[in-house]
């Protein structure tokens, strides 16, 4: 079983062509966009087989997305059982990879760009559901969550003999009581910080008060925004210019929108996102480079792709010591797309936020992106059982 990995060349761009990617023989269901600005990478993987597949989408303006695409990386994952996350380092020049068989395996990519196993353990006792990476202001830090209820803090250290690996440094779950669905470190401005969720409905912030000791670890706060109801997403907003927030989906349809309130230094909930007919399985808040307003995009059981513009009007008072602040929040559905035909696993924004990959069990991703005239338009797909014909279709709002 091998990776495909593959970069686009260089040629003129028109927003409303597609081009079909194809290399996997069976259903996708995630997507991993890389922070490396000069070509942004998104992995693709699927839960019937081990097999990873790596591609490049530019989001250069005026580029092709006719030109043809070339498999140039290839490389076995080696896991032995469903692969079910996988994440790049802010660099995008080292991947992590998790699966059922407990295993965690991270990638370098050499000066001869060739992808090279540098490390694997057996991090869990049960399946690891994702694996994220910190912040290198922080170091090498990866975090994972499992369905033995745990998450687990990882640091890739030196040895005396000069050998790096990876060492256990906390296992976080003492009051966890069901399996951990989903985790997510904080933006690098509010700190070393972790957001995990449950099956039981409950989200936990995990703070590690000194960097320099990653053994401890304090639960800062927790709440319940879908009580005795799975939790399957949750992401931060990464803007550093608004208070800490956090969009949660589940079991209960409903998208929730929470923020740390400075004031009564507790989450409160601030809005929904209420469109969907069925449980929804993935949330990502895009980066804003300059917008008025964020746009969260989820994915559901439904079989849709939704998008949605959040207008975040704040006051905050700083004419007194005492740190207070006032947030309203208006949600608005834009875009509906429902071209996978079949319930909606992953959705992820690249690095601009202006492209957004959806990836669904129709064993297709496709790539989204918004022109001048506000029309949301299918850039490209990727088809997962080798057909290439493609419906051409447009989302006006």
């Amino acid at each position: 079983m091998t990776v495909p990995v593959t970069k686009t060349t260089g040629s003129e761009n028109n927003v409303g062509n597609k081009l079909n990617l194809i290399g996997h023989t069976s259903d996708i269901y995630g997507s991993r966009t890389s922070t490396d600005i000069r070509f942004q990478f998104l992995v693709f993987w699927r839960f019937t087989d081990t097999q990873m597949d790596a591609r490049s989408v530019s989001d250069t303006p005026n580029k092709q997305c006719t030109d043809e695409f070339r498999s140039f990386k290839k490389f076995p994952t080696e896991h032995k059982d469903i692969v079910h996350g996988i994440s790049y380092d802010f660099y995008g020049k080292r991947l992590a990879t998790c699966s059922s068989d407990q295993w965690i395996r991270v990638w370098d990519l050499d000066e001869g760009n060739e992808w090279k196993k540098t490390s694997e353990w057996r991090a869990h006792d049960g399946s690891v559901w994702s694996v994220r990476w910190a912040h290198p202001e922080f170091g090498q830090i990866l975090a994972s969550c499992s369905f033995d209820r745990s998450v687990r803090i990882w640091e890739e250290v030196e040895g005396t003999d000069g050998s790096v690996k990876w060492m256990l440094k906390a296992t976080l779950g003492d009051s966890v009581k069901q399996s951990v669905q989903d985790i997510q470190f904080a933006p690098k401005h509010l700190g070393l910080k972790l957001a995990t969720c449950t099956r039981g409905g409950i989200v936990r912030i995990y703070e590690a008060m000194d960097i320099t000791k990653l053994a401890h670890w304090t639960i800062t706060h927790q709440f319940e925004p879908q009580k005795n109801t799975c939790i399957n997403s949750i992401c931060w907003n990464p803007s550093p210019f608004d208070d800490p927030m956090l969009v949660v989906a589940g079991e209960d349809k409903v998208i929730t929108v929470w923020q740390y309130n400075l004031k009564n230094k507790q989450w409160q909930q601030e809005c929904k996102l209420v469109g969907h007919d069925h449980p929804v399985y993935h949330v990502s808040w895009a980066p804003n480079l300059g917008r008025s307003y964020h746009m969260i995009a989820s994915g559901s059981k439904d079989k849709t792709v939704r998008i949605w513009h959040l207008d975040i009007n704040s006051s905050n008072d700083i004419s007194t010591t005492t740190p207070t602040s006032s947030t309203s929040m208006e949600a608005k559905q834009v875009a509906v797309f429902d071209d996978h035909r079949s319930s909606v696993w992953s959705v992820e924004w690249n690095i601009t936020g202006t492209i957004l990959a959806s990836s669904g069990d129709d064993g297709l991703v496709r790539f989204w992106k918004r022109n001048f005239l506000n029309d949301w338009k299918c850039l490209l797909e990727v088809r997962a059982d080798g057909d290439t014909q493609a419906t051409k279709r447009e989302y006006r709002f």
